[in-house]
């Protein structure tokens, strides 16, 4: 949600999503972590954590997390149920498990369209500072292949030149739905 609030606030076309089954978020141990549907609004989430334990999830960034998403959109959705939402010309994913779910589920879907989307991942940890970071990277990104007339043609060359100013390996494949 870092990396969407920063692209749309420079004017990008972005939607987000999740890829489990539910919405997990840190609970007073590892083995009682918060799971939301998804598709519950970000409100919901964060007045029910305020109520639960308002200094936990305040101090473990929770709660700033859920206000920051809430001026974004109104409530986490799935990649897999997102097929009406249309046509994606980037795909970025944070996580290298998210990387090959987004691509098996392009894989696995009707290709109807045969429209190229290039999928990237770029690994980014989960927490807010490196959020913050990989949003900015992601920006950066986004403007080196915003800047070409046909990313298709340059990718290779882009990849290559943001992977040595960056120093972060990138995966990425073209994939077709």
């Amino acid at each position: 949600m870092e990396a969407h609030s920063l692209l749309k606030k420079q004017g990008f076309d972005v939607s987000s999503y999740g890829t489990g089954a539910h919405v997990k978020l840190p609970g007073p141990s590892l083995r009682e972590p918060n799971v939301y549907e998804f598709g519950t609004p970000y409100k919901h989430m964060f007045d029910d954590l305020r109520r639960k334990d308002p200094e936990l999830y305040k101090r473990n960034g929770i709660l700033p997390m859920l206000k920051r998403n809430l001026s974004v959109k109104l409530a986490p959705q799935r990649w897999q149920d997102n097929a009406a939402d249309g046509c994606f010309d980037i795909v970025f994913t944070f996580e290298e498990k998210v990387f090959d779910m987004v691509l098996e589920d392009l894989h696995n879907r009707d290709q109807v369209l045969l429209k190229s989307v290039l999928v990237i991942n770029l690994e980014v940890k989960d927490n807010h500072e490196e959020a913050a970071i990989g949003a900015r990277i992601a920006l950066d990104l986004c403007e080196q292949i915003e800047a070409v007339e046909s990313w298709e043609d340059s990718i290779d060359d882009i990849m290559v030149s943001f992977e040595n100013k960056h120093r972060r390996k990138l995966l990425y494949s073209i994939s077709f739905y």
